[in-house]
């Protein structure tokens, strides 16, 4: 059955954790549909994983579309939120609610996602009232990654603990369905899990969390620029992978790909008569 915001709430009141992964293209929307896994983000880490950048910042409205398009037409029962690139919702609410919209309508996506905490809770209130569920993001929050000199762990003084913590208060009180934690100190995030109501989603948040997200590329080997410490490969995409195009380069160039069971047969009587 298809995921919705209140059988993910239904999941932490139950203690049962929640599984999300990014996703980027149809195809392996498809494979994730048939997995098991409960939610799907369409994030705004595409400006690294598929497009090359260093970082999320060039993401523009029309990567996000383009991309989220592809991926709604995959999935059945999976949950799809999309992020909100940068500078889409920072210049004003007007503009969040505008482009908010634009990504549910012309995706098919479930929610959308913003970084922040209580800097942008006027937005996250607008986009709610809107009928546009909202995922919160706070801890590391990449699109700030100049602010913060790099991706780097957040929220291990007290003054900063505090912070996140207010931060997850304010946006669950500006209605965000749910949040994602990011490199903070698990202990730090098992508080803030067990004073929120919304389900809190970890990446390298430690195991307290109610759920955890991994981008997909990250927990296959498949992404190998920047490996951070949170990350655990669960299959070695990149080898298997790797090895299939040695193997296709090398029959190919002995001929012995196509081989006849990959070929089309045609009557030698017909070929007789070509001129």
């Amino acid at each position: 059955m298809k995921r919705t915001i209140n059988s993910l709430l239904k999941m932490k009141d139950e203690g049962q954790k929640i599984s999300m992964l990014t996703c980027y293209d149809y195809t392996t929307a498809k494979i994730m549909d048939k997995s098991g896994i409960d939610m799907i983000l369409v994030g705004d880490s595409l400006g690294m994983t598929m497009l090359g950048y260093p970082d999320t910042l060039a993401v523009t409205m029309e990567d996000m579309i383009h991309h989220g398009k592809a991926v709604c037409r995959g999935v059945e029962e999976i949950f799809v939120v999309m992020d909100m690139p940068f500078m889409s919702y920072q210049t004003s609410v007007y503009d969040a609610v505008v482009n908010a919209g634009r990504l549910i309508k012309e995706t098919g996506a479930n929610a959308v996602k913003l970084e922040g905490g209580a800097a942008v809770c006027e937005q996250i209130r607008a986009i709610s009232d809107a009928g546009i569920p909202v995922c919160a993001h706070i801890g590391m929050t990449p699109q700030s990654t100049n602010v913060f000199g790099g991706f780097k762990v957040q929220g291990k003084d007290l003054a900063k603990a505090q912070q996140i913590v207010n931060d997850a208060l304010a946006v669950q009180e500006a209605g965000a369905f749910m949040v994602v934690l990011e490199c903070i100190p698990a202990k730090l995030a098992a508080i803030i899990t067990e004073k929120l109501q919304i389900p809190t989603i970890g990446i390298g948040a430690g195991a307290d969390c109610d759920g955890q997200v991994l981008v997909w590329q990250d927990m296959t080997g498949m992404y190998t620029d920047l490996v951070p410490k949170f990350v655990k490969v669960f299959a070695d995409g990149n080898r298997t992978v790797t090895e299939g195009f040695k193997a296709y380069d090398e029959e190919v160039k002995a001929g012995t790909f196509p081989a006849e069971e990959h070929t089309f047969k045609i009557d030698d009587d017909i070929i007789a008569q070509i001129k």
